[in-house]
């Protein structure tokens, strides 16, 4: 098997026979000096070539140097190549809702040119690079660098034109595992601490296999190279929660990806927001981690002098254009060469972005570019001129390079890492960290003072209630139906927020393949049921020997079980709702509008209902759940009005149950607890489907 370099340099022979890829564990796919006598990078052809030819050789894979450290680390050679990548998005314009227009423009859609319809974000972008290399992707804001990221990284896959190929293969849900993605704004649930941020993730990503110690010795490693140990019992943080620094925040985040030992690790602006000290240990650390065997590119808005020089090579992006693409240290040359120099001292990162931008303050230009008469119209002419020179000089350089890659990389690549843990096993660790991380919420102070204190209000107010006359009864079935309202609210509001609250977390940690999506929502599910399930026993514990109700113990715990159906099944209710949108302000309004409903046609305010809506009751779980309150409280044989001049009365004859039966109940339960399944499938393929189409 050969390394074969298609620009005419050389050809280097293995040194030991093909390896059956099927017959290497898992944790023998990086590469080894006993099995390749090269390295990674890129080969810099030294031969004596034009001063052209010496200042693009950067593009060439370069096999001989040394990584014999990639086997320790673990992490698989990635030689990533992408030619010709392009990428649109759909231009949608805010107009009034016309009906007769939606119909109209629906109908000449087919008729519109792509060009009208799209708007060109990448225009041929090509680059490529190995292992132990830091790319930079440079450019002023908004010319495409986290998006050309994000398309690296598998994240963006739609309406894209070009190649992105990953040791020669293109992507495949395969890669998932073994690309690392830091993004811009760290996504870390803020009550944890660093460790157990970092513990869970062990838990969670790494092999089954590997046993609990070495998974603690993994994270005490992660906390040592990042600098972490003196914060890692302290919480992330965030919004109002303090905690760790931003700097300690990136780290963290950083350690979260190489946790796993990524192959291709990603970085969306991470010195943004850091001091120049802490930026430059971060780089430092970047160069570590790629000299470990690792393929690493970050986009990186304006660095230093020092930062710059750190970097392998740099893609230099304008208005999606890229106008350098090369060794960092040859771009001043190589603009120098175009006769673009700068007149004072300069940051050289501060001189391509002004490049890019078309800013030539103090940067004389060519000649040629003097006859433009604005101001304006010369920065266009500038970024013109630049992207002219580079399809020209640079391109033809770039695309020329190709690799084979040996076919046990080939295969290695294709290969997908099964769940390294069992469904049990994840529903254990992920239901004891979604526990820590909201515990707080569970326990909170203010939620038990308001259920003790709503408690004893009602209960003042019904004190020792009766059954003795309509109007009492009136008022023992509104406090049945208040109860009814106060744990369906509770539950309901307690649920909507939690998707859309963590939509970001599900995201980040379901492109990485961290767990199953149907153990995130039991343990979410079963976590939070657990609080709907304690205030109401709490409270009822108190209101119950307070008011007139059957002082039995079967009518007691009938009851409190019935509340707690009801606060199930409106749990359920509240994460469909929550589920459905996705949208904190959205939920809420839409829960609430339901909500509104339910109250309405759940049979206290209006018994007789006209037939063409009484459909709606029958959709209400209000409506079953104080059915089912009224049947375990009272009974068809009770007697009341016996002051009354006619008498007695048996219960059942009482206008308040003229649409109730006070016989049976079962058939309320098992619609309740039909509607409690229900809501949570529903839920979940809500979920389930909103969370795949979301992209970091």
């Amino acid at each position: 098997m050969q390394f074969m370099i298609q620009a005419g340099i050389q050809a280097f022979p293995r040194s030991t026979p093909d390896i059956e890829i099927e017959a290497l564990p898992e944790s023998t796919l990086g590469i080894d000096s006993s099995q390749i006598p090269g390295g990674n990078g890129l080969i810099h052809d030294t031969e004596s070539k034009s001063q052209n030819d010496h200042r693009y050789n950067s593009f060439h894979i370069d096999i001989r140097k040394e990584i014999s450290s990639s086997r320790e680390a673990g992490a698989l050679p990635i030689f990533l190549k992408f030619v010709d990548v392009e990428f649109k998005v759909r231009v949608r314009k805010d107009s009034p809702f016309n009906p007769f227009k939606v119909i109209l423009s629906s109908a000449a859609s087919h008729l519109r040119t792509e060009h009208g319809n799209y708007k060109q974000i990448l225009k041929g972008i090509n680059g490529s690079i190995g292992p132990g290399e830091i790319l930079a992707l440079m450019g002023p804001s908004g010319s495409g660098k986290t998006t050309l990221l994000k398309i690296v990284g598998g994240r963006l896959q739609e309406n894209i034109k070009g190649t992105v190929t990953y040791n020669g293969v293109p992507y495949s849900p395969a890669l998932k595992k073994r690309i690392g993605f830091v993004t811009q704004d760290e996504v870390l649930f803020p009550q944890l601490t660093v460790k157990e941020t970092l513990v869970f993730a062990a838990f969670l990503r790494l092999p089954g296999t590997m046993s609990k110690q070495k998974k603690y010795e993994r994270v005490e490693v992660i906390l040592k190279e990042l600098g972490l140990e003196r914060c890692s019992d302290t919480k992330i943080g965030g919004g109002f929660i303090k905690g760790i620094s931003g700097g300690e925040r990136k780290r963290t985040s950083i350690g979260y990806e190489i946790l796993v030992d990524p192959s291709l690790l990603l970085l969306d602006e991470p010195t943004s927001g850091l001091d120049s000290t802490s930026a430059n240990k971060l780089l430092q650390m970047l160069q570590g981690l790629a000299k470990a065997g690792r393929t690493v590119i970050t986009t990186i808005h304006q660095p230093s002098s020092r930062l710059f020089h750190m970097f392998d090579k740099v893609l230099l992006i304008s208005e999606g254009y890229p106008i350098y693409n090369g060794k960092a240290q040859e771009s001043m040359d190589y603009f120098s060469s175009l006769r673009f120099v700068p007149e004072i001292a300069m940051n050289p990162a501060e001189f391509l972005l002004d490049l890019a931008t078309g800013q030539v303050n103090d940067i004389s230009v060519p000649e040629e570019l003097f006859p433009s008469p604005e101001a304006i119209e010369f920065e266009t002419v500038v970024k013109k001129y630049l992207q002219h020179k580079y399809k020209s000089e640079v391109e033809p350089a770039v695309k020329e390079c190709q690799t084979e890659v040996p076919e046990w990389l080939n295969l290695a690549i294709q290969l997908k890492k099964d769940w390294s843990l069992s469904w049990f096993e994840q529903f254990r660790i992920l239901m004891k960290r979604t526990f820590k991380e909201r515990w707080r919420d569970y326990f909170d102070q203010l939620r038990l003072i308001q259920a003790s204190g709503v408690a004893v209000l009602l209960g003042l107010l019904w004190w020792k209630s009766s059954t003795k006359t309509e109007a009492q009864l009136r008022d023992q079935m509104g406090l049945l139906f208040y109860i009814c309202i106060f744990w369906t609210s509770s539950s309901i509001f307690g649920a909507v927020y939690v998707f859309p609250f963590e939509k970001l977390y599900i995201v980040k940690e379901r492109q990485g393949d961290m767990y199953r999506l149907s153990v995130y929502y039991v343990c979410s599910t079963l976590c939070d049921m657990a609080a709907h399930l304690s205030y109401p026993t709490f409270f009822m514990s108190i209101l119950y020997f307070m008011v007139g109700f059957k002082r039995t113990p079967e009518c007691f715990f009938s009851t409190l079980s019935a509340i707690l159906l009801i606060a199930i099944t409106s749990q359920g209710a509240g994460e469909l709702f929550g589920a459905a949108v996705m949208s904190i302000r959205k939920a809420g309004m839409f829960a609430s509008l339901i909500l509104m409903l339910f109250l309405l046609t759940g049979g206290y305010y209006i018994q007789h209902i006209p037939e063409f809506v009484q459909w709606l009751k029958y959709a209400s779980f209000l409506y079953y759940g104080f059915r089912l309150l009224v049947k375990v409280q009272y009974s068809g044989d009770d007697l009341y009005e016996c002051e009354s001049p006619g008498g007695c009365r048996r219960l059942q004859s009482s206008p308040s149950f003229d649409t109730v039966s006070l016989e049976g109940g079962l058939r309320e339960v098992w619609i309740l607890l039909a509607m409690a399944l229900a809501y949570r499938f529903f839920a979940y393929l809500c979920l389930r489907t909103k969370i795949n189409s979301y992209h970091l």
